[in-house]
């Protein structure tokens, strides 16, 4: 297997990943927060409203506002007009941010399995057919359970991440 080039510098919890080429790099740089991740989470879960999001959360109103600010811009939320007077607003996912349903049950399994153990695990999803959900990872094209031991690099040239995030931002307010 070919062996990836080390990163020669640090990158810490606020890192600007905009000089990279890396597509969980830029994953990361929109939602690699952790309030973020939760705020996700809830907007699963049905939670559409700032205070509702604040209250459950119990994070500073302004970095719950810069957070879904950054989600919208992104196109992962938009919002939807409820109330004109005052003006208050629903943030609802898109189907970019629908398409974040498999990190975020992915980091529930290995937080079930890593932190709490099966056994203490503070939440079970169940499936519309009744049985819980188990998450898998499998190869779309030959069905086979995913393995990292199986996976192969094929670097590519692109944008880096920053570029590519404001050509995503474009392509949202066009929308």
């Amino acid at each position: 297997m070919p062996r990836l080039k080390p990163h020669p510098r640090r990158m810490g919890r606020t890192a600007n990943y905009s000089n990279e080429h890396c597509s969980v790099a830029a994953a990361l740089q929109v939602v690699g927060d952790p309030w973020t991740l939760l705020i996700l989470r809830d907007a699963f879960f049905g939670v559409r409203r700032f205070d509702d999001w604040q209250a459950r959360l119990g994070v500073a109103r302004n970095v719950l506002a810069a957070r879904l600010k950054t989600l919208v811009e992104q196109g992962v939320l938009e919002t939807r007009l409820y109330s004109e007077h005052p003006p208050r607003k629903d943030y609802v996912l898109t189907r970019k941010g629908r398409d974040l349903l498999p990190v975020i049950l992915t980091l529930k399994a290995w937080g079930d399995r890593h932190v709490y153990g099966e056994t203490a695990r503070p939440m079970d999803l169940a499936h519309s057919c009744g049985a819980e959900l188990t998450t898998k990872t499998i190869c779309e094209t030959c069905g086979e359970t995913i393995d990292g031991r199986e996976l192969t690099p094929r670097r590519r040239e692109t944008l880096n991440v920053g570029e590519a995030l404001a050509a995503s931002a474009r392509a949202v307010e066009r929308a």
